[in-house]
């Protein structure tokens, strides 16, 4: 199947031509374009969605992941990872067994944890009565509940790095987020193969000149990939340009949609925490930010619109969130790799997606 684009982005560079698909694969680029348009470029990879389409992962069903995944395909996401804030064990341990294990919509990348091993002076929207100090016979009891691939921890909470450790042990990614760490406690983390940052800025230390916190030790190493919410709410544009010029190359792009992103302004839940969304930001009563409704492709708009290349806005929404996540065939397109292609028109509206070299089946 011939993709009847005129350029792709092909292992990191714009290259002219067309793409053939077979069973699943790319077996061609650069071929003679024919008759059509638009750039292909690898699918999403989103390591941060609490809910989409009306869909809470903390509540959802084998049916709910279905009628999300649906929506994330058509948002332009082919793997992506269910995220859940801090909950009650028992919430937790419940909506782990949900988890289905080969969904026939995008990819899930295990289970994104965040929390409840979290700094009580950041927990943003995180209900504090479930947050936890670190606990191994709690984690391990999360574990065995359902296929947690990454969890995000404050590193300067009293046993958060012997957390690291075992996390590491089995395999699973660890993010530094929602923390009051200091540069040192931070490095700490960094130096025991902590290679990223869960929403930079966001619910931790802020960056002051003398005391640079985790966001400064995180924008300072060349080892650590920054995460960050580009909808325009959850950092000053300008802040958005200086990590890019601190980091290109090494910003992911996660969205932190909840179950309100694809359905508009309403009322929603993140977890056991009612959000109200007006005007596209999602906010608790008190006003405190609580994830956002972005889309990915949204967010690859507002990063080219603030400087990046296009190819490097890209990137930061599929290659480098696959790195973090140690899943280099994915977030890529080159010759005999897996069909995960999204189709932009001029403008970067999506034109199709395409998962395993298949697209959606429409309802």
């Amino acid at each position: 199947m011939r993709l009847g684009v005129e350029a792709a982005i092909v292992e990191g560079e714009l290259l002219s031509g067309d793409v053939e698909v077979v069973e699943g694969r790319i077996v061609a680029v650069g071929l003679e374009p024919r008759n059509g348009g638009g750039t292909a470029v690898p699918g999403f990879v989103d390591l941060q969605v609490n809910g989409f389409g009306g869909v809470d992962f903390a509540a959802a069903d084998a049916a709910g992941y279905t009628t999300a995944g649906d929506a994330l395909l058509e948002s332009g996401v082919t793997a992506y990872q269910p995220t859940l804030i801090t909950a009650p064990e028992e919430d937790l341990i419940a909506a782990l067994r949900e988890v289905p294990g080969d969904p026939a919509g995008p990819r899930i990348l295990g289970v994104h944890l965040e929390g409840p091993f979290l700094s009580p002076n950041r927990l943003g929207a995180h209900p504090p009565a479930s947050r936890r100090d670190p606990d191994r016979e709690l984690l391990e009891r999360l574990l065995a509940a359902g296929p947690v691939g990454y969890v995000t921890l404050a590193p300067e909470l009293p046993g958060a790095l012997e957390l690291v450790d075992l996390l590491h042990s089995r395999g699973i990614v660890v993010s530094c987020g929602h923390s009051d760490a200091t540069a040192e406690q931070a490095a700490a983390a960094f130096d025991r193969s902590v290679g990223t940052v869960t929403h930079l800025f966001n619910a931790m230390r802020p960056l002051g000149h003398r005391d640079p916190g985790i966001a400064g030790a995180a924008l300072a190493r060349d080892d650590v990939i920054v995460q960050v919410i580009l909808d325009g709410h959850h950092l000053a544009d300008e802040t958005a340009k200086v990590v890019w010029r601190a980091a290109a190359g090494r910003v992911a792009l996660v969205t932190d949609a909840i179950a309100a992103a694809g359905t508009g302004d309403g009322s929603c839940r993140l977890g056991g925490v009612d959000v109200e969304i007006r005007d596209g930001v999602a906010r608790r009563a008190d006003g405190v930010l609580a994830g956002s409704v972005v889309t990915m492709i949204e967010a690859v708009r507002n990063l080219h619109a603030l400087g990046a290349p296009l190819v490097d806005a890209v990137a930061a929404a599929t290659s480098v969130p696959a790195r973090v996540v140690g899943r280099p065939e994915l977030g890529v397109l080159r010759q005999g790799g897996e069909a995960d292609i999204v189709v932009l028109d001029d403008g970067l509206e999506i034109l199709r997606v395409l998962r395993g070299g298949l697209e959606p089946v429409a309802a």
